[in-house]
């Protein structure tokens, strides 16, 4: 079926059913950003491939919501479909909301999955619909009988994450959670979102393509919890882990029958911006004591062992890149290459790395005016030959033993122009000048974004994504609540105070359609400096070891302070990785690479 056919079919699902508008996002049962292939409705339905997004279909229209990483990608992708882009935040683009009520009259009916529908994103749409008069609906999964090659729910096998990775068992996690649900007179604590749950009990898995979680659900009493999963992931190892914390095993779907059960009146901690409208809906019964997830935050803070860790993990994964980098810089305009071949190198230098399971998401490598697109993802067969000119991205991570990591670094296959030497070295700036910050406890991300956005805005252009965002321990490459961002969005966290232990990346860029884009990113850690009559004073360490391309540096537009910063990370990364060089060749290089301006 084509786009057209299948929106057609769709339609034809909706009249029969008498729904006047339906809502599919970008979404599974357990609010995680990035999906098993089962739960990709939204691209299959209208064929825009992006990670987020939503769809609305009316009986006469249709129109996809996405936000400006995706705005070129998602206008190439849908046309012909009879699909509008929504380029959400510029003027004159109505809200989802507002969108929806322009296709509903007196009497209509709106629909949504509730098995994957947000309980407080639908409650704020029932709302706003039944004031219009309109009214919204759950009309389960659309998509079992008209999605007829439908990829299967995802069964990879569970595993342990030993203490030496984790630094903290699963038992006293357990307890940490039971503790915060005790001071809000919680009695259950239920929870759909994967990396929380993964973190909490100390598992991972690979039922999400580069994210290694596990399809699940778990509760939590005062005395015991339960881990909701097809069992048949589960070997003898495992199943004893999850016995010696007091879990019990329950069938992945018994989840909405057992809340459901849960007796009247019972206190239930539950993050109503994650739990689904049909999970909210089981618990009708209980007292829903609304607050995020416990282990949200706890696995934000990374402690000491996972620090530790994280700095060998990102002396791997630096070293992969920076092979990378001497490749390209000595074969450029020698031996064929294209963004597909380079992202495969890339992988085949990570892979041999010790502890290394995956990428922690697709590469993006995009060549001259592909990398405009923030989240562009080359295609074999159809993707850009890389020339000995202009500038390459490679934005790309790894998932190992010892944790997450993401880097971006943007390369001079050989002549820049000018203007890209000025908007790469004012994206340095900007990057150096957030790393090096030292600001007091109680700062959060919007009131740091400046430090790096600022050599952008002084130019007269922005970028329209945040600037960092938190990142997982061997988990999904974007974590919350850290980040970097100038502004409070509805949904996100980026007043969330800046504390000790938070890792959060450092990536600003710039994307010029139709010519280049440039980003360049680094890992912090947040660290305490000092303490003094002012109160504590916080700074950052930064972990991602990996040579900046001096080759599209202009020195003379950074300040001497800027230049003294760059210089010391660049030794900084001589220093660890020149033991690691192959041989002397590979040494020099990297000398050169990081010599001193």
């Amino acid at each position: 079926m084509t786009i057209v056919e299948r929106l057609s079919a769709f339609r034809a699902m909706m009249d029969k059913n008498g729904i006047a508008a339906a809502i599919i996002p970008t979404a599974d049962s357990h609010a995680s950003e990035y999906l098993a292939d089962y739960f990709k409705t939204r691209q299959w339905l209208c064929g825009f491939t992006g990670s987020a997004g939503t769809l609305v279909v009316g009986c006469e229209e249709a129109a996809l919501f996405a936000d400006g990483r995706y705005f070129i990608q998602a206008e190439r992708q849908l046309a012909g479909s009879g699909v509008t882009l929504m380029r959400m935040g510029t003027a004159g683009t109505p809200t989802e909301e507002a969108y929806i009520l322009s296709l509903v009259k007196s009497g209509d009916r709106v629909a949504i999955d509730g098995a994957v529908y947000g309980a407080r994103a639908a409650a704020a749409l029932e709302k706003a619909l039944s004031a219009a008069g309109a009214s919204l609906v759950h009309v389960g999964d659309w998509f079992a009988d008209l999605w007829q090659d439908r990829p299967a729910m995802p069964d990879a096998p569970v595993f342990v994450l030993e203490e030496r990775y984790a630094g903290c068992s699963a038992g006293k996690k357990l307890e940490q959670i039971r503790e915060k649900m005790q001071a809000v007179g919680a009695q259950l604590h239920v929870c759909n979102v994967l990396d929380d749950i993964a973190w909490t009990l100390n598992i991972r898995g690979g039922d999400v393509h580069n994210t290694p979680v596990v399809m699940s659900y778990l509760t939590v009493s005062a005395d015991g919890a339960a881990l909701y999963i097809d069992s048949r992931k589960l070997d003898d190892a495992v199943r004893a882990h999850l016995a010696a914390c007091g879990v019990a095993i329950r069938p992945y779907e018994a989840i909405e029958a057992d809340l459901a059960a849960v007796p009247e009146g019972t206190g239930v901690l539950a993050d109503l911006s994650k739990l689904t409208m049909a999970l909210t809906k089981a618990l009708m019964k209980a007292k829903i004591v609304e607050q995020p997830n416990p282990a949200f935050l706890l696995k934000a803070i990374k402690n000491d062992v996972e620090l530790d860790n994280l700095r060998a993990a990102h002396v791997k994964d630096g070293l992969a890149v920076t092979r990378l980098m001497y490749w390209l810089k000595k074969n450029a305009g020698k031996v064929p290459m294209d963004e597909i071949s380079v992202s495969d190198r890339l992988l085949d230098l990570r892979a041999q790395q010790e502890g290394f399971i995956s990428p922690s998401f697709d590469t993006i490598c995009a060549y001259r005016e592909n990398a405009a697109m923030m989240h562009y993802k080359a295609q074999p067969g159809a993707c850009a030959v890389v020339e000995p000119r202009d500038l390459l991205l490679t934005d790309s991570g790894g998932q190992y033993l010892e944790g997450t990591t993401d880097i971006t670094r943007t390369f001079a296959m050989g002549d820049v122009t000018t203007e890209q030497k000025h908007h790469f070295t004012a994206v340095l700036c900007g990057m150096l000048n957030l790393a090096n910050a030292k600001f007091l406890h109680g700062c959060s991300g919007i009131a740091l974004d400046i430090l790096a956005r600022g050599p952008m805005w002084d130019m007269g252009i922005d970028y329209r994504c945040g600037t960092g965002h938190g990142i997982g321990y061997l988990l999904s490459v974007h974590e919350g609540p850290n980040s970097f961002r100038w502004y409070k969005s509805a949904t996100r966290n980026e007043d969330t105070v800046l504390v000790p232990g938070m890792v959060t990346t450092d990536e600003p860029g710039v994307y010029i359609e139709g010519s280049h884009g440039i980003r360049t990113e680094n890992e912090l850690v947040c660290r305490e400096i000092e303490t003094n009559e002012y109160g504590q004073f916080l700074g950052f360490e930064v972990i991602t070891c990996a040579p900046i391309d001096l080759d599209a540096v202009l020195p003379e537009e950074m300040t001497a302070r800027q230049r003294g910063w760059l210089n010391a990370y660049h030794a900084f990364v001589r220093e660890k990785l020149s033991p690691l060089m192959a041989d002397e060749d590979e040494r020099a290089w990297l000398e050169h690479a990081t010599r001193t301006i």
